[in-house]
């Protein structure tokens, strides 16, 4: 699965699934969609791939502890792959921004991934566009400072969810529009008709000029499994050129 995760999550793989894989992390992504689309599901596939993947540990921040597995995660969970997760719950926006920068004094191994779930619930708190802003930046800058630790030949990746609604209000709009300068690159999440016993997702890739557009069907099975294939291209079909302005949902 990590292959077909890392071209859903990754605009530098957009182009093909032929690419050589490297341990250099892709651009920062922002992942949006509305509530029940499967961000959380991603975020935590993404997690238990990259500790699978013999590099550094994961930094996993969320407002409030997982109460059950995300689906599409159960067949690549295992202890060894847990112990390389390192979750912690900032309960507040104050309390985020102070993890971010005392983690610039953090010793230890240097996080190889970077995640944040629920950055609306954050956001909600000061909704100030400078706010946003900031917020962003020390993420960026946080991120860049744990790749400068991993070393040469490594880096930290950075993907930050987003709850987004079908109608929001202008300033949840303004909000967006400053993360977007942050985060060119974005993966926009929309339910699809799912088969039998099928939870299904359509996912976008915008890869903000790092390469071409993609879209991929990701469908988690009744077993847990998690599965990645291209989205058919259809002559005709008004979604394929939403872009951005899809609304999405968690």
């Amino acid at each position: 699965m990590a292959e077909a995760l890392r071209r859903v999550l990754s605009p530098s793989s957009a182009a093909g699934p032929d690419e050589e894989n490297t341990a250099e992390a892709g651009p920062p992504l922002l992942l949006l969609g509305g509530p029940g689309s499967g961000k959380t599901a991603l975020l935590f596939a993404a997690a238990l791939e990259t500790a699978g993947e013999g590099r550094g540990p994961v930094l996993f921040l969320t407002r409030r502890p997982l109460q059950s597995l995300p689906r599409g995660t159960g067949a690549a969970l295992d202890h060894l792959r847990l112990q390389k997760i390192r979750f912690q719950y900032p309960p507040s926006t104050r309390e985020l921004l102070h993890l971010l920068c005392s983690a610039h004094e953090a010793r230890g191994p240097a996080p190889s991934l970077l995640l944040l779930d629920g950055l609306e619930e954050y956001l909600a708190e000061d909704p100030g566009l400078q706010e946003a802003a900031y917020l962003a930046a020390l993420l960026l800058d946080t991120a860049d400072h744990f790749s400068h630790r991993v070393g040469p030949g490594g880096s930290c990746g950075l993907i930050v969810a987003l709850q987004t609604q079908e109608e929001g209000d202008s300033g949840d709009a303004l909000q967006l529009s400053v993360l977007q300068r942050y985060f060119p690159a974005q993966c926009w999440l929309q339910p699809d008709a799912p088969g039998p016993g099928q939870h299904r997702l359509r996912a976008s890739l915008e890869p903000g000029g790092l390469g071409p557009r993609a879209e991929w069907c990701v469908a988690f099975r009744p077993d847990g499994e998690m599965t990645v294939t291209p989205w058919p291209a259809q002559a005709g079909d008004p979604s394929s050129d939403k872009g951005s302005s899809s609304g999405g949902q968690r």
